[in-house]
């Protein structure tokens, strides 16, 4: 039987190529992250012996806090795929659905080869006040460009109850726009996190999966950008 999907994908075809070009690129990217992560597990007993991230680790809450928001996308991505019919943004919905579920099971994996918890032992983001790679402390409000947050405050970008409930209630043009309104803020929050950990962790398949997910959502930001614009 067809795939609804492929016949969305030709439809749109001409538009996407950019984004899908950059999202193929990336997928190597990430694809080679994974066997990395796998080489790591399965090498684990015959390698060098290294020390694993800690419980309060910036790795570790990273991998908690960004499992917490990626599955927020996919959650708001599975809703207005069926509230529009729209091949565009029932497409992007599908890419962002799998992708951000893919790379959640991946930082759900890194917790446990490590040996650590799923559940923080500490406010949320409160990894991103965790000493830089250099030694230096950023403090919540300070001068530094590096990306910090207030432990317990909300996650960037991260949508309110509210906001996933009125999403629900629409359809069509009008849940399009505020999930395209909503996703732009939420790629832009998962980008900084995402910055965030690159300068405070050199764990390999932390900071590969890390600079994917900025290449790969600042091309969705400006693809959504688009689209948000043609629906004003």
């Amino acid at each position: 039987m067809p795939d609804p999907l492929e016949a969305e994908i030709d439809a749109t075809e001409p538009r996407r190529r950019s984004w899908l070009s950059t999202r193929f690129v990336v997928a190597i990217i990430l694809g080679a992250t994974l066997l990395v992560a796998v080489a790591f597990t399965v090498g684990r007993a015959s390698a060098p012996v290294t020390v694993d991230p800690t419980t309060t680790s910036a790795e570790a809450g990273f991998a908690r806090d960004m499992q917490t928001h990626h599955l927020q996308a996919v959650a708001m991505s599975l809703i207005v795929r069926d509230e529009t019919d729209d091949p565009e943004i029932r497409l992007l919905a599908y890419d962002i659905a799998t992708a951000q579920q893919q790379q959640a099971g991946q930082m759900f994996a890194w917790l446990e080869v490590w040996g650590l918890p799923q559940a923080a032992p500490e406010p949320s983001m409160t990894w991103m006040s965790r000493p830089l790679l250099d030694g230096s402390v950023h403090d919540h409000g300070g001068a530094s460009d590096a990306p910090s947050h207030e432990p317990g405050a909300p996650m960037p970008g991260l949508a309110t109850a509210e906001q996933m409930a009125t999403l629900k209630t629409l359809s069509g043009v009008e849940a399009e726009k505020y999930f395209l309104e909503l996703m732009i803020a939420h790629h832009q929050g998962g980008v900084e996190m995402a910055e965030a950990v690159l300068v405070r962790s050199d764990e390999r398949v932390v900071t590969r999966l890390a600079a994917g997910m900025v290449t790969v959502q600042q091309k969705e930001i400006d693809y959504m950008n688009d689209l948000l614009a043609e629906r004003s």
